[in-house]
């Protein structure tokens, strides 16, 4: 199924993010990873592409998997340092089998060897991708600005194009305060952006991820939540309980403040979603 069909017939939807492994031999613990989290009836669940790209394959084989499952896979694919011929190459295969949403992205740069330069842009692959297929496409966003934009003011001009380009919806990254979510969804109208704005959370069980999060989404970390960070840094279980606690209360007032659309970025950690959408379930 499509995804942009889902978001517009339902009236709340949860979806959940995957990563792939670095090796082969984990992947089939990763599909029963996977197999554990479409228990919990996810609307969608994404596969991440790897840095780079490195694990490519194992996207298509997971993305697969989920279909045979029973649920709807949104293979993610990056751009930037791969060919044309290699990306259409994978474009095929994901067609091959079956499936039908993508999230188009730049990606980053892998760190050593050389770069075909023929991407320079999100926007380029969706042009892309709608060239080779009946795909749903949807399309990254930063809520407090890509971390290598000028402005945010520059930010929505290039995300504007990215809509403009095919975009069906915008998954933002990860955020913690969720008054910007809220200016952001506010300045996305002014632009004209009206595609769909799934909310991305990401449950923080340990201290360690807190300097992670921020360097991979430029968001800032509210006072409350270092707070809570600081409070808990030497006591592991307390703080995996009081992260679960700040996602779940951070998504409760995203639905009850009229956001539709929730992206948990499970870290292929079951249990602790489990329990995110235990603290959530009488809203959805």
């Amino acid at each position: 199924m499509k995804i942009k069909d889902i978001l517009a017939s339902k009236a709340i939807t949860v979806s959940l993010e995957v990563f792939p492994p670095k090796q082969w031999d984990k992947l089939e613990q990763t599909k029963r990873t996977v197999e554990k989290l479409l228990k919990f009836t996810p609307d969608f669940i994404s596969v991440t592409y790897g840095a780079a790209g490195t694990t490519s394959g194992y996207t298509k084989e997971i993305a697969a998997n989920i279909i045979k499952n029973g649920g709807t896979p949104l293979s993610h694919l990056t751009c930037v340092n791969s060919t044309k011929v290699k990306v259409e190459q994978v474009i095929e295969e994901l067609k091959s089998q079956g499936i039908e949403n993508i999230l188009a992205l730049r990606g980053d740069l892998a760190e050593f060897g050389t770069h075909p330069n023929e991407f320079r842009y999100a926007s380029e692959l969706i042009d892309l991708i709608k060239a080779h297929g009946d795909f749903c496409i949807g399309a990254a966003c930063y809520p407090e600005k890509h971390p290598e934009s000028e402005s945010v003011e520059s930010d929505l001009k290039h995300l504007k194009i990215k809509a403009d380009a095919g975009a069906d919806f915008l998954t933002t990254q990860m955020f913690f305060d969720n008054s910007a979510f809220y200016s952001f969804k506010e300045n996305c109208q002014s632009a004209g952006i009206d595609v769909p704005i799934v909310a991305g959370i990401m449950p923080i069980t340990a201290v360690s991820q807190i300097g992670r999060s921020v360097s991979l989404s430029g968001c800032t970390i509210p006072k409350d939540f270092s707070d809570l960070a600081a409070k808990y840094s030497a006591s592991p279980e307390e703080m995996k309980k009081a992260g679960i606690d700040y996602a779940i209360n951070q998504i409760r007032s995203l639905i009850e403040n009229g956001q539709k659309h929730i992206h948990i970025y499970t870290m292929n950690k079951p249990e602790t979603t489990g329990a995110v959408l235990e603290g959530i379930k009488d809203l959805i």
